[in-house]
């Protein structure tokens, strides 16, 4: 089922559950995923929806980092709420042992070994990756880590 369907469904259930919470995270995914087919003139595949997921995560972790600097806990909690149900619409993030696996793979796989060409290892290991919610700031510290 593509997932704009799966969000109007979860919006009519909060919508009858009376869970303003989770409905306002809901139409807040489900315009951003508009947005962007709107945008690109065309119907979202996995791909540009993942994509677009990604960024609205990026955006609530990076809201919440500033409302708990700014001393604003109440706000920071409530953008980790949308995180995680954000989150839940995404695929699985890899374990530890995925991810050293995909880089120690990519490594061995371009035989890189400076860390002027990390960019050609960063690829190769979110090729292994594909299909999994990775961190692109975890996987650029890891590979960085093992070229140095």
């Amino acid at each position: 089922m593509p997932l704009l369907e799966r969000i109007q469904k979860d919006m009519a259930a909060a919508m009858k559950g009376r869970d303003e919470a989770r409905l306002d995270g809901l139409r807040m995914i489900k315009a951003a995923l508009q947005k962007q087919q709107i945008d690109s003139r065309k119907a979202l595949d996995e791909n540009s929806e993942l994509q677009v997921l990604n960024t609205l995560v990026k955006q609530r972790r990076e809201s919440a980092e500033m409302f708990r600097r700014g001393n604003r806990p109440e706000l920071a909690e409530r953008e980790e709420a949308e995180l995680k149900l954000i989150e839940s619409y995404m695929p699985s993030a890899p374990t530890e042992a995925e991810i050293d696996a995909a880089v120690a793979a990519a490594l061995a796989e371009t035989g890189v070994t400076s860390l002027k060409q990390m960019g050609v290892v960063m690829k190769a290991a979110q090729a292994k990756l594909a299909g999994k919610r990775v961190d692109g700031k975890a996987l650029s510290d890891r590979v960085r880590s093992k070229l140095s």
